[in-house]
């Protein structure tokens, strides 16, 4: 750790013996401890053994957390704009990953315990020259030039600081690309904002040069026949641009024609040769027996190695032949499952070549460059080695060819513009091709750069601005028959387009991106907290997050990793709908209701991608999010364009309430991958929520019918919970016997028991279960689930992933602490059932906010807290939370634990604002999000007298009623409101510690106008 002095002091853990093959890493400062011996042995000690000054630093205010040196090994933070790929700034101010050639880069759960390590697929980068007295030095931007590099990430905004001994000028970068919630068109823009101060810190004057140069990485990753890179810089009034571009060349003589190896349409495989069960007995027509829907094959039949399902084994090898083409082209699709579902090329019994699925059913077209494999004698072998999910490969049209299948270099998925802007113009300011020529081949390597200089006296500073932009329109993602192309690119020709629109904005986008982060942090809540539920926001500026050319916004679970805005997964998503609602909109008018709607009322909860896909969470949080985004709106205008299919989907989750009791009894298909039978405590609760949002829309909707029809359901339903589903500390699940090969909670505590009273709180619904129910339920959770050292208890039960390594603290999804364990994990695929084991951030967020809501303060902050430590940069990247793949959609449920600290409730069309803040409640400063507008909410106490400020930092906001929580003891007689200097007649309203203002009419506030109210 860095010593820094944000960092709470924490206790030494107990030391513990490695799992199975994992070693052990004890950090020597984190959380709690040390046990004694007799206590080692409890799985999930009853006694955290929290210190008191532990404790206490989770509410301090405490200072920003700076990483220095080594400590920025690990740091990626995402800083291209919304949807528009992934690009990371390295703890050293040097860009990395570069994901922004719409390659799909398929992640799962692995980089939790093995982080990746900065890398680059193109030479970008800084320098700097400074000379004195004729005496110059020259420095990389980087932990290589400077070696105490430091680091402040405050997503949007990364700030890197330059300083060596001996150097005479200071360098401070703060990289962004622009940010500004509720402008999400100006936050999309594929753009990189690299802003440099340059100070003199000597005593003498010093001649001074910075220089940025960028690669070409224009086209050449598909097979491609001809084409070559092209570097040109553009002058402008306000910037240089270095433009990087590719184009086609006259493609070389095709030569022999394509030729059809197999199209595998017969009846058996005729000459290839079988083994095992994997492949049956030829090729089969589409889709098998419980298989995802299975498509991109060609003709009528394809090779499919689900038959018998996903653990069958087996291997089809072909005739051998002569490589007389320049490609070997195929369709493939199913697992991506290296060396064990696959396709390989062998020539003398060796793999020259292989390939995989991903992880989809769509079979989609791979080429094989052998141009140096001329005249080999080879053979294609496929196999299914593979067992567990995925286990299969798909496999369909082999062709010999000499111009590749989708060849065309302008049809390539990196086909595009891409390039470095340096803003304003100067004299003397220097542009250069850094090596090579203006053009280059594909497989050539071309650079550019462009450099400014000064001469700064001592003390004096300069500034200068970058923009990396780019622009790469042909994406396509799997499970869709066309690409599906880039929003950002309907709005700008290329490149060239995007840099010029930034640079001629930048001091508007700039200012206002810097305005968004000022406003997160003038904050009275401790930085650590504000950091962590704040970061995870920047996964919709990772490829987890795409928008379409059409407008629809759409999102992988995590970055390349199962497909289709997933409903189950997405609903535990708050911070898109309250930065960036339209983008929530657009999932629900554009997939919910769109592609992923069935006339019965079934949203598919991975839209289009496979039919007739019911999960009773998602369903249920595809009406709690339809409210929510009706709340966010500064109007009616989207519940009464969607309120029938709202309804229709609220019905068909009634539907699987065959006696309409409020209890869900049936299958519950759910975000575990498999179904709950009989009464479960948290899919029945989530339907609770979904009955009281529903109700709450026909009211407004003037729908009393419906509004009538499903409160009693409601009510009984609550009740029947509350009585038929507690054991007297915690809500449980009923399995049905029925189903013995079910997964089941059973006596289980359960991290999402009652998610719906989560929900609830979030859309301020109110209670949906009793209070001392709810707050006993949660005091359990903490009790039997939640560990300072998940390593004993996983030592015991390593079945599951790993999101929490032995040394480390966290939230574990179930435990048994009344026994009942056995038999709860059924028949189904034990990954599932490893579920169980794991602590999965999203649903330890989930649990964390409800507990904060519910008034558990410290074990709700120490869940978070441990999560926070989980990601501190000496272990791994804090930007990017990982479950099934990387920056995982469900971890902005952080953004939901925020709302609680602030009691915060907003309804836009109502003109209805409130907040009760949980964390210092007599000084309290926070920021918050409306339809339309932004700023600083603040609460006061002062004896007898609490003061309340809204004002609005950007945008605008209309406000009708204000709702209040006053202190303890206290009775309210007297509420004044005012808009700046201007008193507003008012009418208010106490019950129990709650006050309700009405205004006598609706008003709106305008930037940098303040409300006030006066409670006495």
């Amino acid at each position: 750790m860095n010593g820094n002095q944000s960092t709470p002091h924490r206790r030494d853990f107990l030391q513990l013996l490695g799992v199975g093959t994992l070693s052990l890493v004890v950090d020597p400062g984190f959380t709690a401890g040390p046990f004694a011996a007799d206590e080692a042995d409890k799985l999930v000690p009853l006694d955290k053994k929290l210190s008191p000054e532990w404790v206490r630093a989770l509410t301090a205010r405490g200072a920003p957390e700076v990483y220095h040196g080594a400590e920025t090994t690990l740091i990626g933070m995402p800083v291209g704009g919304l949807c528009a790929g992934q690009l990371y700034l390295g703890g050293d101010g040097k860009l990395w990953h570069w994901d922004i050639f719409n390659q799909v880069i398929g992640t799962g759960d692995a980089h939790y315990a093995h982080p990746p390590k900065p890398e680059s697929p193109l030479d970008q980068g800084f320098a700097i020259r400074a000379e004195v007295d004729g005496k110059a030095t020259e420095r990389t931007l980087d932990r290589i030039g400077f070696p105490e590099v430091t680091f402040r990430g405050e997503y949007p905004i990364g700030t890197v600081e330059y300083n060596a001994a001996g150097f005479p000028v200071q360098v401070t970068l703060e990289a962004f690309s622009p940010f500004i919630p509720l402008n999400t068109a100006d936050s999309s823009l594929p753009a990189t904002v690299m802003h440099f101060t340059l100070k003199n810190t000597g005593k003498e004057t010093v001649d001074v040069q910075l220089a940025g140069w960028l690669q070409n990485a224009v086209g050449g990753r598909g097979a491609v026949v001809g084409g070559r890179r092209r570097n040109r810089v553009h002058e402008a009034k306000s910037h240089l641009f270095l433009e990087c571009a590719a184009e086609a060349t006259a493609a070389e003589k095709e030569g022999k024609p394509p030729v059809v190896f197999a199209d595998f349409e017969g009846k058996d495989y005729g000459e290839w040769k079988v083994t095992g069960e994997a492949f049956g007995k030829g090729p089969v027509r589409g889709t098998l027996p419980g298989q995802q829907k299975v498509s991109g094959y060609q003709g009528e039949k394809l090779v499919n190695s689900f038959v018998g399902g996903d653990d069958m084994a087996g291997t089809l090898t072909s005739p051998e032949f002569k490589i007389d083409r320049r490609f070997i082209s195929f369709l493939i699709g199913g697992g991506n499952k290296p060396a064990k579902a696959c396709i390989n090329l062998l020539i003398d019994g060796k793999i020259v070549r292989t390939a995989t699925g991903r992880d989809n059913e769509e079979l989609k077209w791979h080429n094989w460059d052998v141009r140096e494999l001329a005249d080999k004698t080879a053979r294609i072998e496929i196999v299914d080695a593979a067992t567990g999910p995925w286990g299969h490969v798909n496999i369909d049209q082999i062709e010999f060819r000499d111009i590749p299948r989708g060849g065309v270099l302008t049809e390539q998925a990196d086909f595009g513009t891409m390039g470095l802007a340096m803003l304003g113009r100067q004299e003397g300011d220097i542009t250069a091709a850094a090596e090579g020529e203006a053009t280059a081949p594909l497989d050539g390597r071309l650079r550019g750069s462009l450099k400014r200089q000064w001469k700064l006296a001592p003390g004096k500073e300069a500034t200068v601005t970058f923009v990396v932009a780019w622009h790469f329109p042909n994406l396509s993602l799997e499970g869709f028959s066309k690409p599906v192309g880039r929003w950002y690119a309907t709005r700008f020709a290329d490149a060239a387009a995007v840099a010029e629109y930034v640079a001629v904005h930048i001091d508007r986008l700039a200012t206002q991106t810097r305005l968004w982060r000022d406003t997160w942090y003038d904050s009275t809540l401790p930085y650590w907290l504000l950091d962590r539920l704040f970061l995870n926001t920047s996964i919709l500026a990772t490829s987890t997050c795409h928008r379409f050319a059409d407008g629809r916004f759409y999102g992988w679970e995590g970055v390349g990793c199962c497909v289709g805005t997933c409903t189950h997964v997405w609903h535990y998503a708050h911070a898109p709908a309250r930065l960036f609602p339209d983008l929530e909109r657009s999932a629900r008018e554009m997939q919910d209701f769109g592609p992923g709607w069935e006339a019965s009322g079934l949203v598919r909860f991975r839209g289009a991608t496979n039919p007739d896909q019911y999960a009773t969470d998602g369903q249920a949080g595809v009406v709690l999010r339809c409210y929510r985004e009706h709340q966010m709106s500064p109007d009616d205008a989207f519940l009464k364009r969607n309120w029938t299919k709202i309804k229709k989907a609220m019905e068909y989750l009634m539907s699987h309430d065959a006696d309409h009791d409020g209890v869900l009894k049936d299958g519950q298909p759910n975000t575990l991958d498999t179904a709950y039978y009989g009464p479960n405590s948290a899919m029945s609760s989530l339907y609770l929520a979904a009955l009281r949002a529903a109700e709450e829309m026909a009211r407004e909707m003037g729908d009393e019918v419906f509004a009538k029809k499903v409160r009693p359901i409601f009510d009984s339903g609550s009740a029947k919970v509350t009585a038929d589903l507690w054991n007297g500390e915690y809500f449980y699940h009923k399995p049905d016997p029925k189903h013995p090969e079910a997964l089941k909670v059973g006596d289980g505590c359960f991290v999402d028991q009652i998610f719906g009273q989560s929900w609830a709180f979030q859309i301020g619904l109110g209670r949906i279960l009793p209070e001392e129910r709810s707050r006993l339920a949660l005091k359990s959770l903490w009790k039997y689930n939640w560990t300072p050292d998940v390593g004993p208890y996983r030592r015991v039960y390593p079945n599951g992933r790993w999101y929490a390594m032995p040394g480390e603290g966290g939230l574990i999804m179930c435990t048994w602490p009344k026994g009942g364990r056995e038999g709860t994990a059924g028949k189904v695929y034990a990954g599932f059932a490893g579920y169980f084991n794991e602590c999965m951030d999203g649903f330890e967020y989930q649990a964390a906010g409800h507990m904060i809501w519910e008034g558990l303060l410290t074990e709700g902050l120490a869940v978070c807290r441990s999560l926070h430590e989980r990601y501190h940069a000496t272990r791994r990247n804090p930007w990017n939370e990982v479950e099934c793949g990387d920056h995982y959609a469900r971890s902005m449920a952080s953004y939901g634990v925020y709302l609680a600290a602030c009691g915060f409730a907003y309804h836009g069309p109502k003109g209805h604002l409130g907040f009760a803040p949980r964390i210092r409640p007599d000084d309290f400063r926070g920021a918050f999000t409306s339809a339309e507008g932004w700023g600083t909410i603040a609460q006061k106490r002062d004896g007898r007298t609490q003061r309340q400020m809204v004002e609005v930092k950007w945008g605008k906001l209309r406000l009708a009623t204000l709702a209040f929580a006053v202190a303890e003891g206290m009775k309210p007689t007297k509420v004044s409101v005012k808009v700046g200097d201007q008193l507003m007649e008012a009418e208010h309203t106490v019950e129990g510690e709650r006050v309700r203002i009405a205004l006598s009419k609706p008003t709106s506030l305008s930037e940098g106008e303040r409300l006030e109210v006066v409670i006495k």
